[in-house]
């Protein structure tokens, strides 16, 4: 299957990226693994072994347990696109993610990252 070449890289490569963009803002590796569990439905342990394993985005999101319904609350500009006009699924999928990231670094309550408010 031909697609963007984010399909095919592993998450654990781009992981290391998301927690020190948190960091440095004075957030949490476990603030990044929540936002990613709460996204994907990865329960701490096994998503510990997606990110051991080498998974790819297309694989890590195929198989996610419990992609959150909440999700399409996500809205806003990540790369210059709004996440909620991007037509391919995986595509939107990845950039959610990058926006709950962004959003964290930029220090919103993780309840509104969450869309629990």
């Amino acid at each position: 299957m031909a697609g963007h070449r984010i399909y095919r890289t592993s998450v654990a490569s781009v992981y290391p990226h998301y927690v020190s963009k948190a960091e440095k803002k004075g957030r949490t590796k476990e603030e990044v693994d929540e936002i990613l569990c709460w996204l994907t439905g990865y329960g701490a342990s096994e998503l510990d072994a997606q990110l051991e394993q080498g998974t790819d985005f297309e694989t890590f999101f195929a198989e996610a347990p419990a992609l959150n319904p909440s999700r399409k609350l996500i809205t806003g500009v990540i790369c210059g696109v709004r996440v909620e006009e991007i037509g391919d699924p995986l595509m939107q999928e990845i950039r959610y993610l990058d926006k709950l990231v962004d959003e964290l670094a930029r220090g919103k309550a993780m309840e509104k990252i969450l869309r629990t408010m």
